[in-house]
């Protein structure tokens, strides 16, 4: 297939395409860009206020907009102008040398392809859930700002995730609108020859039919497959219907549409990536078909195929606990898999199952979509420093004898793509102070240009976000309250809830019990007396759903509304419902204090609280994933006390007891207590800090930065490397591994000889290795770290052979004497230049 491309306007659709104009509105319409640069707002404004403010969907608006009105507008000479203005800028920006031309020109990086379940890029474009879609839809942006060349592949939902409604009875109901393709940002991918781009899955006993969309984010594209297509049988259509719904089966069938599906609709655009990035596990069927790909065209078995296009293969994981990993049962994943292994693949069953488990032999043992993904991929990594370290003792079985810190998990701490989520207001501020381009590249004056606002300047920019967050929260509440058939009194009551210059705090998460996110309703009365203090008092807004299955966070979002009920806390505490992309928003840009009360350490990262920090809010979170290395005194508040607790009833409520502790004693004196001009000084301090220091440290702007130095371009050139010449150097290592593997037994130390003095050990080891080459092993000296220190590897020199030895030599390390000597051990591991060790091979022998 020859340069398939997405259709702008479908016929089906029937657009007025014969409006001179219509054009230009449509390409603006269609780039998700306007979802972070408000340049455009203007137009769809001028076209519908009324189902713009309501929408935010410049495509909707496009669409609905009358032929007449359409004509009226585009021949106004002031309208077409800025029109063609904006097009134009559109056009330039996709256009101009971003940071990645400009930091790495000759790069090898043609091409980095993004897969993930789940995509937030705006609320237009409702395919989402929540952390894991907003970590993908960030990322995005922020490679279109930077100029990375990423494209995403991810699935189009029917119907999405569910749409939350509270009943009179507390309890959470889940809706599901169905997502008209019609009225959504996308277009359909054709042929040159118009036919629509479609590709066939086969599945046991029947083909899937899977069509294909293209949604333009600035200077990116995401690729989106679903399965609605007529072709299909009827259940088979509902396969991408749910974001997360249904059991394992339904799960393990929209995984393989997501990876394989996926990465065969790159190979029918004709796109080649060198980099293969893994949002979580769900896409870690593409890490096979990625293999077979190159198999088809190199002539390679699947194991050499494998070991050339893992270099390329990146898996980022989000999960903090083992449960969290996608899991399936071996007899599900043979029948839909097995025939795939077998005729595609060139494996037996059996090696495809232990790909995904801990024990290849264990017939019993789960398929475990990470580990799939990690014994696919040339690197590892969690989304803070901390989770790095969980993810290190949650993957530490897959590398046995190997020491915790030195199971191959790193970590790339996340960031928020500021421009989504900075007000207008917060735009203006960041623009006066720091520059229109400050997320576009490097941040090192951002922190000086915050310092020099004034505090009057921030504090009128807080006080008016309060205002503005007070309205929106009155107007969602009665709007929630009539949809509810809820009494004329209360709606009424609603409008004139809150006051703009009451400090007030935010919950806003998903509703699961380890978020805790009823540890505030841990003591209702002290609570009550806390927000109901006429001297200084508090209000608080609540959000969040909790999964339509998980009935212990539906319970917790009941208890919640029955004390909100309560006519003494009616005035201080509500709850907004459905949380979505758009209410984020106006919490994040008008709350005064954010926060977050996860079970250490099971929250891997938790970027809600980072979406503040442009807007000049405050974080008071526990010290658990992003805000345990964010930290410090002068910019935020901090829950816990820096150690794991597990779900320990006691501590919930030890915790509990601080958190009032702390709002009473800290927080709420700080805010109240103002000068002469009604500025809170401290508080003013402790946001400029918050805002000066954290908003660069976590944006995209500098996450995705990492990524792109620390491994896409590292990994594009292992690929190239392992890829030239049809795969030899893969087919190298793949001899080397099964080398080892065969005499990694016969091979053990010998004589030990240790010299102290002068300041030094001199270390001297025999090692017999038998028929392995000497080139394919490395010697070290390991001591553990102390005081928090890393651990010390020291390699040793081969100095000679031993004699009358066939494959013996003496390895001699010379070393300070600051550690006693028996402080290390000596060990063998496997080298070679191009290989991961241990990711690629965990093979270790210790001295004894």
């Amino acid at each position: 297939m020859n340069n398939p491309t997405p259709s702008g306007h479908p016929k089906e659709f029937l657009l007025p395409t014969d409006i001179e104009g219509f054009d230009s509105l449509a390409e603006l319409a269609l780039d998700m860009r306007s979802s972070w640069n408000h340049a455009t707002d203007p137009v769809w404004r001028k076209l519908d206020p009324e189902l713009w403010a309501l929408t935010r969907n410049p495509w909707v608006v496009l669409q609905t907009v009358s032929r007449e009105k359409l004509r009226n507008v585009l021949t106004d000479p002031v309208f077409r102008r800025n029109l063609d203005t904006l097009v134009q800028a559109r056009r330039d920006a996709s256009e101009a040398p971003a940071w990645f031309q400009q930091a790495h020109p000759h790069a090898q990086l043609g091409c980095v392809a993004y897969f993930s379940m789940e995509y937030m890029l705006s609320e237009a474009l409702p395919i989402y859930s929540g952390g894991l879609g907003n970590v993908a839809g960030d990322q995005l942006k922020a490679a279109s700002d930077l100029g990375i060349p990423v494209i995403g592949v991810g699935l189009l939902y029917q119907q999405g995730y569910f749409r939350q409604e509270i009943d009179k009875d507390g309890m959470q109901q889940a809706r599901f609108p169905y997502n008209d393709p019609g009225q959504l940002p996308i277009t359909p991918l054709r042929k040159p020859n118009e036919e629509w781009l479609r590709l066939e899955i086969v599945l046991p006993g029947y083909s899937v039919w899977l069509r294909a969309w293209q949604v333009q984010v600035g200077r990116v594209k995401l690729y989106l497959l679903d399965s609605n297509d007529a072709a299909n049988y009827p259940a088979h259509r509902g396969i991408t219907s749910e974001l997360y719904g249904g059991g394992p089966e339904l799960r393990l069938k929209q995984e393989i549409l997501l990876g394989i599906g996926g990465w065969r609709l790159l190979q029918a655009l004709g796109i080649q990536p060198e980099v293969c990035h893994l949002n979580e596990g769900h896409a870690a069927f593409a890490v096979l078909e990625r293999a077979c790909s190159f198999m088809q065209a190199n002539g390679q078995p699947f194991e050499v195929a494998l070991a050339v296009t893992r270099a390329g293969n990146l898996f980022t994981t989000h999960t903090a606990v083992a449960a969290g990993f996608d899991r399936f049962a071996p007899a599900l994943v043979e029948q839909y898999l097995g025939g795939y292994a077998e005729q595609k693949l060139g494996i037996m069953r059996h090696d495809l199952l232990a790909l995904g488990r801990q024990n290849p032999n264990d017939a019993s043992e789960p398929f475990n979509m990470a580990y799939l993904a990690i014994r696919g991929s040339g690197a590892v990594n969690g989304v803070s420093s901390l989770h790095g370290r969980v993810s290190r003792h949650l993957f530490a079985p897959l590398f046995p004898r190997w020491p915790v810190d030195e199971v191959p998990v790193g970590h790339v701490t996340n960031g928020v793509h500021m421009p989504t989520w900075d007000s207008a207001a917060a735009d203006v501020l960041w623009t006066e102070a720091c520059g229109k381009d400050r997320w576009l590249g490097g941040s090192g004056t951002l922190e000086q240009g915050i310092h020099r606002l004034s505090d009057a300047k921030l504090w009128e920019f807080r006080t008016a976000a309060s205002a503005s967050l007070v309205d929106y929260a009155r107007e969602r509440l009665s709007r929630q309250l009539t949809a509810s058939g809820a009494p004329p009194e209360a709606i009424a009551e609603a409008k004139h809830l809150f006051d703009c210059n009451t400090l007030t705090l935010g919950f806003a998460r998903r509703f699961a019990t380890y978020k805790r996110p009823n540890l505030l309703l841990h003591d209702p009365e002290r609570l009550l007396r806390l927000l109901s203090n006429p001297q200084r008092p508090v209000q608080l807004i609540i959000a969040g759903k909790a999964h339509p299955a998980d009935l212990a966070g539906q319970a917790l979002i009941q208890q919640w509304i029955h004390f909100i009920r309560r006519p003494e806390a009616r005035p201080h505490v509500i709850f907004l419902s459905d949380y979505d992309m758009r209410l984020t928003e106006h919490l994040v840009q008008g709350v005064d204090v954010w926060l977050n009360t996860p079970r250490r350490p099971w929250e891997a990262c938790g970027t809600s609280g980072m979406k503040v920090l442009v807007n000049g809010g405050i974080n008071l979170s526990e010290l658990d994933g992003w805000w345990a290395e964010a930290y410090t005194p002068e910019v935020g508040w901090a829950l816990g006390d820096g150690q794991e607790h597990h779900d320990d009833p006691v501590w919930d409520a030890t915790e509990a007891e601080a958190l009032y502790d702390l709002l009473e004693r800290e927080v709420i004196p700080e805010f109240y207590t103002r000068d002469g001009q009604g500025i809170p000084g401290a508080w003013v301090a402790r946001m400029r800090e918050s805002m000066a220091q954290l908003t660069p440290r976590y944006s995209t702007n500098r996450s995705v930065r990492e990524y792109t130095v620390q491994h896409y371009l590292p990994a594009a050139s292992a690929y190239l490397a392992r890829a030239a010449e049809q795969g030899a150097l893969g087919a190298q290592l793949v001899k080397m591994r099964h080398t080892l593997e065969q005499d990694w037994t016969a091979l053990r130390f010998g004589e030990v000889k240790l010299d102290s003095a002068d300041g030094q050990h001199v270390f001297e080891i025999q090692l017999y290795l038998d028929d392995v080459d000497p080139d394919t092993v490395r010697v070290e000296l390991y001591a553990n770290g102390v005081d928090g220190a890393p651990s010390v590897r020291v390699a040793m020199q081969r100095v000679r052979q031993l004699v009358g030895a066939a494959n013996g030599y003496a390895y001699r390390a010379v070393l300070p004497a600051t550690r006693p000597a028996t402080d290390y051990t000596a060990r063998l591991i496997p080298f070679h230049d191009s290989l991961a060790v241990p990711l690629e091979d965990a093979h270790i022998l210790w001295q004894r």
